[in-house]
């Protein structure tokens, strides 16, 4: 099995980290856009038109499946996406939500995510056509490969204090009192053990990365769709700019080395 994973830049490496560790013997092709990132700032006509070239890109080099490792495009241009694309294609919001849904206890569940992740909703709709309130916040994290930095922790606060999760009011009652916090961006899980520090115990933390993997996982196993036999994953790596930034900011999202990143360019 030939898997195509995409991602406007690195977060969607921790995707792959997930599913390398749920589907060790499938062949993958990640797909980086980083000449045209950050998509979070981006209008849904343009998400779509670089996603669905970037889709087609992994296609004809033979992707049999399609793994969508950003949240803007998945929120913005899954359907576009599954349109263009012949073979079975997820995205990472509908895992996430599932999962938050499935462990909430209160019924409330808050979404961080990008600017265009969080204004398209596609989280709250979700959630909420499972039963679950979702309250959303924009919060900007991780810039640049910038995870220990003191800058992004100060964000960190300021987005869960809005959040009432963090600082003076993280006691006092919400109308609805969220106990769950769903990362909305596949560069958050790098940040889990920052939330973790400043979240109360009682908030349990939802990684869309690791869900999607699992998704992926069980629909393999439910199609009896057959992998490599390899000793060890068959990895290619593509970039659209950078491939050296790519190499050492993405060892850090992938949690291992990368050896080779080809420079590709891709169609308007």
């Amino acid at each position: 099995m030939k898997i195509g994973v995409f991602d406007s830049g690195f977060g969607g490496l921790t995707v792959l980290r997930e599913l390398l560790r749920v589907v060790p013997d499938a062949t993958y092709l990640y797909l980086g856009d980083t000449a045209r990132l950050p998509y979070g700032s981006k209008s849904a006509a343009t998400v779509a038109r670089y996603a669905v070239s970037s889709s087609r890109f992994l296609l004809e080099r033979g992707a049999q499946f399609l793994v969508i490792a950003c949240n803007t495009a998945t929120a913005l241009a899954l359907d576009e996406i599954k349109q263009a694309a012949s073979v079975p294609v997820i995205g990472v919001v509908e895992p996430g939500a599932s999962a938050a849904a499935a462990i909430t206890r209160t019924g409330n569940v808050d979404v961080i995510g990008t600017p265009a992740t969080v204004a398209s909703h596609a989280y709250a709709k979700s959630l909420q056509s499972k039963g679950i309130e979702a309250v959303e916040k924009a919060c900007p994290l991780v810039e640049e490969g910038w995870i220990d930095h003191p800058v992004t922790e100060q964000v960190a606060r300021i987005c869960l204090e809005e959040l009432q999760l963090f600082g003076p009011l993280a006691h006092v009652e919400r109308e609805r009192r969220p106990d769950v916090l769903l990362l909305g961006c596949t560069h958050y899980p790098l940040l889990e053990p920052l939330l973790r520090r400043l979240l109360p115990k009682e908030i349990s933390l939802v990684d869309s990365a690791a869900s999607t993997a699992q998704v992926v996982a069980k629909e393999l196993r439910d199609s009896e769709q057959p992998t490599s036999k390899l000793g060890t994953p068959e990895i290619r790596f593509f970039a659209t700019d950078s491939v050296e930034k790519f190499r050492a900011l993405g060892e850090r999202f992938l949690g291992k080395r990368i050896e080779k990143v080809e420079l590709i360019s891709l169609p308007e």
